[in-house]
């Protein structure tokens, strides 16, 4: 059952890689110098799409997601994710990647774009076919093309190449992109809690918007199942949210199984609507495409393709905070896999205006986040009482402030090595942090964490304690060291000490 597990946790390293580099790395690269505490950055995120040659099998569809922040003139560099949709029956393959992207114009509106990318993925039909499909999990990516730009985003075709390390993919192919541009503003995480000046509160509402961040516990329950998987899959689900109108959103959302089949996982984003249906009540429907599964002789998702109809309905606890129930409805849209979903959502608003759009009564306050890049590796391994050897992760944890002292952590990692001669092992948890205050001009902060959650094997729980350095007021470094234990539903016994390294991005947002 666990090598069956294994397989169905790439998309965990996806959503971590891609944020990780993307944001505690080249966010600070990007900043524009600007006299006011509100800075503006800019990225892009580019789409594309190629069928990959798989020797002596079928072809399988890689539609890619990639995040990309300039650190020089025509130079960017960022993560992103692979995932099938409609060719062979890979559901549950997830591949990341970090790298590095040129994007030079030649002459009006016609551009060059090369990239160089490197990453891990796995997946397959079965733990063992996921052996030869994936290999040892590693692969390198690189892309050439051209493409022409009208209105801001560009559009373009090329060849790329990919190949997995001691694997059946090895190819070169067409490959479709599309390149859009965005930018955002950010504040000093050292001013979380203060109000924005006057002129910064204005631009706030004028250029910031709406968004939500939500964290769920949701229930899949099977219908007429196919596979030799027949229970519930329970996941724990976070998703941001972004307001386009006053009542429209575009979405995008992650879930891991923390029980039914541990790490089944998925990915999707796409669009949805709120009404206002009374002054502390409202109600949402969504509608999400995208890319997930797990093995499918446990759970059939056919070649990756998902569609997730969604409504709730939410009562608001504070102006900022609320909590939803939901149901919905979860197909494969060429697999066998239908779901009957249910749940339970706390959401945090993050506003920059009042609800009429004129900046509100009082002006916005500052909301602190910290996001770190991880590098974790577990130690004096030791699964059903058997000495294992040394598991190396990366890693991405979200602290969401509640005092200067108290956070609130989330955490994903992924490994990079093999664990029991399979790729995909992952894990993730939550919990409750604590910090000592920081003193004008102090570098050095103490800080522990307790959390709980699951890896591959099943529910478990980690403690933590360490040393964070901060470089300047948007970077900072930790060290800390700390114990994991999960068990399987067999009864198996997972252990280690884990050694972390850690990259903070610490920012603040305009809230109100």
């Amino acid at each position: 059952m666990l090598l069956i597990r294994s397989t169905a946790s790439r998309a965990a390293s996806g959503a971590l890689m891609a944020a990780s580099l993307a944001l505690p790395c080249t966010l600070a690269l990007a900043q524009s110098n600007e006299s006011s505490n509100l800075r503006r950055s800019e990225a892009r995120l580019v789409l594309d799409y190629q069928t990959v040659r798989v020797q002596g099998d079928s072809a399988i569809d890689l539609a890619g997601l990639h995040l990309y922040t300039p650190v020089a003139e025509g130079i960017s560099v960022g993560a992103g994710l692979l995932a099938p949709l409609v060719s062979g029956q890979y559901g549950g393959f997830m591949a990341a990647s970090v790298g590095v992207r040129g994007r030079f114009r030649l002459g009006g509106p016609v551009v060059a774009v090369a990239a160089l990318s490197a990453g891990g993925g796995a997946g397959g039909r079965s733990p063992e076919h996921a052996k030869k499909l994936s290999g040892s999990g590693s692969f390198v990516r690189g892309q050439l093309g051209l493409g022409y730009e009208t209105r801001g985003f560009t559009v373009g075709a090329g060849v790329s190449a990919l190949k997995f390390r001691r694997s059946l993919i090895d190819s070169r192919q067409l490959n479709v992109f599309l390149d859009l541009p965005f930018t955002y503003l950010t504040g000093p995480y050292a001013a979380r809690g203060q109000a924005l000046p006057a002129a910064d509160d204005q631009r706030a509402a004028r250029e910031m918007g709406e968004s939500m961040l939500s964290f769920s516990l949701d229930n899949y329950q099977q219908r007429d199942p196919r596979p030799s998987h027949a229970g519930t899959v329970r996941t724990g689900e976070f998703q941001f949210s972004h307001f386009l109108t006053r009542d429209v959103f575009w979405f995008a959302n992650f879930a891991s199984a923390y029980a039914g089949l541990p790490t089944y996982n998925q990915l999707l984003g796409g669009l949805g609507a709120r009404w206002h249906v009374a002054p502390t009540w409202k109600l949402y429907a969504q509608l999400g495409v995208g890319s997930g599964g797990y093995a499918p002789e446990q759970i059939d998702t056919g070649p990756g393709l998902l569609v997730y109809p969604k409504l709730s309905a939410e009562y608001a606890l504070s102006p900022t905070l609320g909590v939803a129930v939901s149901a919905g409805y979860l197909t494969a849209g060429k697999g066998s896999s239908r779901n009957a979903t249910y749940g339970l959502t706390l959401t945090r608003h993050l506003r920059s205006r009042g609800d009429g759009g004129d900046g509100g009564a009082a002006p916005a306050r500052y909301e602190g986040l910290r996001i770190t890049l991880l590098h974790q590796s577990d130690t004096q391994l030791r699964y059903r009482d058997v000495e294992r050897p040394a598991l190396h992760m990366l890693g991405l944890q979200i602290d969401m402030p509640v005092s200067d002292r108290w956070y609130l952590p989330l955490q994903a990692s992924a490994a990079y090595t093999s664990y029991l001669g399979y790729p995909g092992y992952a894990e993730i948890f939550g919990g409750v942090g604590v910090q000592t205050q920081l003193a004008p001009g102090e570098r050095w902060q103490p800080f522990a964490q307790l959390m709980v959650g699951a890896n591959v094997h099943g529910k478990g729980g980690k403690a933590s304690a360490g040393l964070r350095y901060l470089l300047d007021d948007r970077l900072a470094v930790s060290l800390s060291g700390g114990r994991i234990e999960a068990r399987s539903a067999g009864g198996g016994r997972y252990t280690a000490n884990n050694v972390v390294l850690g990259l903070d991005y610490r920012f603040a947002v305009p809230t109100r």
